[in-house]
């Protein structure tokens, strides 16, 4: 499930990015299951998810770190957004992660006096960078790994 983040909004405007919310101190309560901001977001109700796993820590260029639960999604269901002043839209893919590492794109631009590299990847009519685009990257390689 993404998000994309309305235009008007001084952080990350316009941005792709998953559903959920800041913890705050409350780390392990977040970080061990699936988050209510991620229902409350976009409407998708607890029956139609199935944990599967998580992914390791993942630390951002601005050192915020984020630890992202992997659920299964499974249809049908409607989405509704909590928040149409934040949110643009909310949509789900068949599967977030790119089919082979030709869609996996690196870029860099300087940031705070510092050369930063992230990920990018094209995705239908969206482009997913940064933050997003490292989580998936994260569950790219921890599918490549089980795989053998």
């Amino acid at each position: 499930m993404l998000t994309q983040r309305t235009a008007h909004l001084r952080d990350h405007p316009g941005q792709i990015s998953f559903p959920g919310g800041r913890c705050g101190r409350q780390i392990l309560a977040a970080t061990y299951r699936l988050a209510p901001e991620t229902f409350e977001e976009i409407g998708l109700t607890r029956e139609h998810v199935e944990l599967v796993g998580y992914l390791p820590e993942y630390r951002t260029a601005t050192g915020f770190a984020s630890r992202r639960v992997v659920a299964m999604v499974t249809p049908p269901f409607d989405l509704r957004l909590d928040a149409p002043s934040r949110w643009q839209k909310a949509f789900r893919s068949a599967f977030v992660v790119p089919d082979g590492s030709a869609n996996h794109q690196r870029h860099s631009l300087h940031y705070r006096g510092k050369l930063r590299h992230y990920y990018a990847m094209p995705y239908g009519d969206y482009f997913i960078w940064g933050a997003t685009a490292g989580i998936i990257m994260s569950l790219y390689r921890a599918l490549q790994a089980s795989a053998g």
